[in-house]
């Protein structure tokens, strides 16, 4: 009978070797003023992005081998340092952690979790900003 200890490592070390042939991705935004943590690696085929001649909306998430906590306080430090006022956090064992912030009308939702086993902690960025007001 296979142990869940040996199962556990089997499963890390074939994280590590995936990861180990996969070059990490260049982090990008969106926005410029809404800058991703170091450490974290985009997602491409999870996240989305919508332009308007009046409405630029997106949904970008990223993921990286950091520790939530310290993901949490990066994140609301980088933001609030680039014109980000925050308005709320909100932690749950289902969801994570929620950040809320606004600047200029605009607002951002940032949902940070981990992942199954801990192996990846998640960033997920969800924003919409008006560009013109329609005529």
């Amino acid at each position: 009978m296979i142990s869940t200890r040996l199962i556990a490592v089997a499963a890390a070390a074939l994280a590590l070797a995936a990861c180990a042939s996969n070059p990490p991705r260049i982090v990008k935004s969106q926005f410029e003023d809404i800058p991703v943590s170091k450490g974290m690696t985009y997602l491409s085929s999870e996240s989305m992005a919508i332009e308007t001649p009046t409405v630029q909306a997106a949904r970008e998430v990223y993921r990286g081998r950091v520790e939530i906590e310290s993901l949490a306080t990066a994140t609301r430090t980088t933001l609030e340092a680039n014109g980000w006022r925050h308005l709320s956090t909100t932690k749950t064992a289902q969801h994570g952690i929620v950040q809320v912030y606004e600047k200029q009308g605009t607002s951002l939702q940032v949902l940070l979790w981990e992942g199954w086993m801990g192996v990846y902690t998640y960033a997920e960025y969800t924003t919409a900003r008006v560009l013109q007001t329609p005529k």
